[in-house]
């Protein structure tokens, strides 16, 4: 069987590591105890976690135990990594109940049966510390100078960087610490932002400990011209149903650029690699065989095979000239609703963001109703609009919903 580094390094998911040659090694004689953490900032993950959570199911199907840690304490604070301003506080109650919907979010990927994986949360060690203990433990471990040169903070410091968010990496840091001590955790892995706080994590154990700890971040979900993926009309996509349809999760993967479709093959699905280059091989129109691939199976990762295969089926009914629109997503009216504008009843049924979002796309001819244009602002539907039953709202090129008079 490969080693999981081999597999990692051909599927493209490692970007930086601490030890190359010691960490191909031990993943291949051990069974390594790792974690990833995910910030609880929304009650859903969203497309910009898939990467990590299949980072995990690799090195777990290989034999290695993941620990699923939900910074419930971090998100008190909020990480500066990317950011350019700061996050929102939260309150507990919030952070609570987001990490119980990720947790389940989770399970579609993770084996947490039999102590396969565990799933912790930072706030039942974070929220306890005494902070005069903290500082003189673990604050004195850490080079103010070496901080400021991290990228996670330098990007801040033109705006203004908070006491408070100084201390994340502290915090991150201190999370690695714990895990070693009470799981045997010898390794993080993350986003390739994070590599400045894993570093930190793994020289606090190394002072505190004696003993070696390892780092390996995966690369970012981006496209061919750099850009984060993920984002859509209505801001990103999100793995919960609720939040984005499996019909517009099915969509927008078979839709990505040309140029993307090898990369989000190999890092976003399990299909074989002998299969992912047969399939990127394909030119010209061709490669729309291995988008359907690509959307299917990432699809039946996040929402199961039943959903996406009636997302595939309403995409071909729509697309394919077929004229089964069971599975396209619908948004129900009342009678009454017929006195709102168009716009009114696609935001209230969360096909559109916001009304500005229903204007600006009405301005640039990217809504229709039934195939034709919609040119008025103040539009609203009829009787004669639901000729068969439904009205049929595309927006943009390939989304589309039904409105039906409930």
């Amino acid at each position: 069987m490969a080693n999981v580094y081999d597999i990692l390094v051909e599927r493209g998911y490692i970007k930086q590591l601490t030890h190359d040659n010691e960490i191909k090694e031990l993943l291949e004689k051990d069974k390594v105890t790792f974690y990833i953490g995910f910030d609880p900032t929304a009650d859903s993950l969203h497309v910009g976690h898939f990467i990590a959570m299949m980072f995990m199911a690799h090195m777990q199907r290989a034999g290695h135990r993941p620990i699923a840690l939900i910074g419930g304490g971090t998100a008190m604070i909020g990480d500066p990594s990317g950011k350019t301003d700061m996050r929102k506080m939260m309150t507990e109650e919030t952070i609570a109940h987001n990490v119980a919907c990720i947790k389940k979010q989770m399970e579609k990927f993770i084996d947490f049966s039999d102590d396969k994986a565990i799933i912790v949360n930072n706030a039942d060690w974070l929220l306890k510390l005494n902070y005069v203990e903290f500082i003189r433990e673990i604050g004195v471990h850490f080079s103010v100078n070496k901080m400021l040169t991290a990228e996670c903070f330098k990007q801040r410091l033109e705006k203004g960087l908070s006491f408070l968010e100084f201390n994340y990496m502290l915090m991150q840091g201190y999370d690695f610490l714990v895990l070693n001590q009470k799981y045997g955790c010898t390794m993080q892995l993350g986003g390739d932002d994070q590599w400045s706080n894993m570093l930190a994590g793994a020289d606090l154990i190394r002072r505190k400990e004696q003993k070696q700890a390892y780092a390996m971040t995966c690369t970012l979900l981006t496209n061919s011209e750099g850009k984060k993926m993920g984002k859509t009309e209505n801001g990103a996509l999100w793995l919960d149903a609720e939040k984005t349809t499996p019909y517009e999760f099915y969509q927008y993967w078979r839709n990505v650029g040309d140029a993307d479709v090898e990369k989000c093959l190999k890092l976003l699905t399990f299909v074989p690699m002998d299969e992912v280059r047969k399939l990127c091989a394909l030119e010209g129109s061709a490669i729309n065989e291995a988008k359907k691939v690509l959307a299917f199976e990432v699809t039946k990762l996040i929402h199961g095979e039943d959903e996406a295969k009636k997302a595939q089926q309403a995409a071909e009914s729509l697309f394919g000239g077929g004229c089964d629109l069971s599975n396209v997503p619908t948004v129900e009216i009342s009678k009454k609703d017929l006195e709102l504008a168009l716009i009114d009843i696609l935001v209230n049924g969360k096909v559109l963001p916001s009304k500005g979002e229903g204007r600006r796309l009405i301005q640039q001819n990217g809504l229709s109703l039934n195939d034709v244009k919609v040119t008025e602002i103040g539009k609203t539907l009829t009787d004669e609009d639901f000729k068969d039953g439904y009205a049929l709202v595309k927006r943009g090129k390939k989304n589309y919903h039904k409105i039906i008079i409930k």
